[in-house]
């Protein structure tokens, strides 16, 4: 089996905060990232496909291609945009990370034709990232 990954970055916005809290448990509960006019992350997003060699292509997955699918389904959709006004798919959920991973997952995961998709990294900074490999408890 083989692994195969790749990455690209965006920038978007959000705010953290549940509708159902009041503004004081919002505040305690998402803290700075609660900010009422959001704030914005230099994300990274890698995206690992696993499977076997093609004998007639050496590949599992052509990397130009998973990147053109990639910027298709999730990139375009959200660089330079608001998690919580401008991505329809986020519409109704609390845009952290974790959550963002999910919903990417989801995007891809059908589309993936050679290999299967097998984890999502997002990177919203150096320090924090979550990793999503389809598994749901």
């Amino acid at each position: 089996m083989i692994y195969i990954t790749r990455r690209l970055e965006f920038c978007a916005s959000h705010r953290l905060f549940n509708p159902k809290f009041s503004d004081e448990k919002n505040a305690e509960t998402f803290g700075l990232c609660n900010n009422p006019n959001g704030h914005g992350h230099n994300y990274v997003l890698e995206v690992t496909v696993r499977g076997e060699i093609s004998p007639e292509t050496g590949m599992v997955l052509d990397l130009k291609t998973l990147k053109k699918l990639i910027n298709l389904e999730i990139v375009n959709k959200v660089d330079h945009k608001n998690f919580n006004m401008d991505v329809d798919f986020m519409r109704g959920v609390i845009p952290t990370a974790e959550n963002i991973a999910i919903k990417f997952w989801e995007i891809l995961e059908s589309k993936i034709e050679n290999g299967s998709l097998h984890e999502l990294k997002l990177y919203e900074s150096d320090r924090n990232y979550v990793v999503y490999r389809g598994e749901r408890v």
